[in-house]
């Protein structure tokens, strides 16, 4: 018995040495290991650290730790689309310090996922951005990265492995429906990912984000004096140039199909709308995607309109 013991020790370990061995990313799991054992010192110091470097001069001289925590839990969801020609180039790219870039998920074409990050942890994926008034997405969201080179369509096995990571995420985080977003809405000035080939509807119809009700009903014509509604600025409507100049003659000459102006809209549904032409062009290439331009046109005006409703 002892025998056949060490002998399945052996088999063990043997098979544990060439898995190891087969895994191109045994360095970096090894540096992904170190990293996660020096914050888990950081969050044991006992009492916790001043909060900055100017320490207050106030703080009671006991301290008192509270029984009632737990680690903070994610409540967005970003999808990006990797901008590069394959799933290893960007476990590569991600897996290099210097590119100061990761993610929590990568999926590839094949449907293949890769979780590269405890979900709990800060990746670093969304950068500089704003979704309504969080201005640090990464210290509440999960990234999600699919393995695409920004032009082409998402494959098949690809969406059905992101709509069962999207499920599990919501369940277990229960992460609200319209906060499941794009790179671009979060940083319309800098980003366009995921492409414009992305089936937001297919997830919101799936309960991962919102979306208009269809069909939308426009009206054709301009309504006579509708440039100069109570309370809505003439400007804010139609064509916004990427001078962010408004053009006098708008696509759109009609305000009555949106309530408010689009600026407001955009901002209700969490849109930065300090450059407004980018903010636009983000929301077209989210709801609208035929024409992901800065133009409004009759039919996005009504879009936007039935939208901005459903965030409030």
């Amino acid at each position: 018995m002892k025998y056949r013991n060490n002998i399945g020790a052996l088999l063990i370990t043997g098979t544990l040495i060439i898995s190891c061995a087969s895994n191109p990313y045994a360095p970096t799991n090894r540096v992904h290991k170190k990293q996660v054992k020096a914050l888990s010192k950081e969050l044991k110091v006992l009492p916790p650290p001043s909060p900055g470097p100017n320490a207050m001069q106030n703080y009671a001289e006991d301290w008192v730790g509270t029984t009632n925590f737990s680690l903070r839990r994610p409540n967005i969801v970003v999808i990006h689309h990797t901008a590069q020609n394959s799933v290893d180039q960007t476990l590569k790219t991600f897996t290099l310090k210097r590119t100061q870039v990761s993610s929590h998920y990568v999926i590839g074409r094949n449907g293949e996922v890769y979780h590269m990050l405890n979900d709990l942890y800060r990746a670093w994926h969304a950068g500089n951005g704003q979704w309504g008034s969080n201005t640090d997405i990464n210290s509440a969201s999960i990234g999600i990265e699919l393995d695409n080179n920004g032009f082409e369509a998402f494959s098949p096995m690809q969406m059905a492995s992101l709509l069962e990571l999207l499920e599990d995420l919501k369940t277990k985080y229960n992460i609200p429906t319209a906060n499941f977003i794009g790179h671009s809405d979060i940083a319309p000035t800098r980003k366009n990912d995921p492409n414009r080939t992305f089936p937001w509807k297919l997830l919101a119809l799936k309960g991962f984000g919102l979306w208009y009700d269809e069909p939308i009903d426009i009206i054709g014509e301009p309504v006579e004096g509708s440039n100069t509604a109570v309370g809505i600025e003439p400007s804010e409507f139609g064509r916004v140039s990427n001078d962010s100049t408004p053009s006098p003659n708008s696509i759109s000459q009609n305000p009555e199909l949106l309530d408010v102006s689009p600026r407001v809209a955009l901002k209700i549904i969490g849109y930065d709308v300090t450059d407004l032409p980018a903010a636009i062009k983000a929301f077209k290439l989210h709801f609208i995607q035929t024409e992901v331009d800065t133009t409004l046109t009759d039919y996005d005006l009504k879009v936007l309109n039935n939208l901005y409703k459903k965030y409030l």
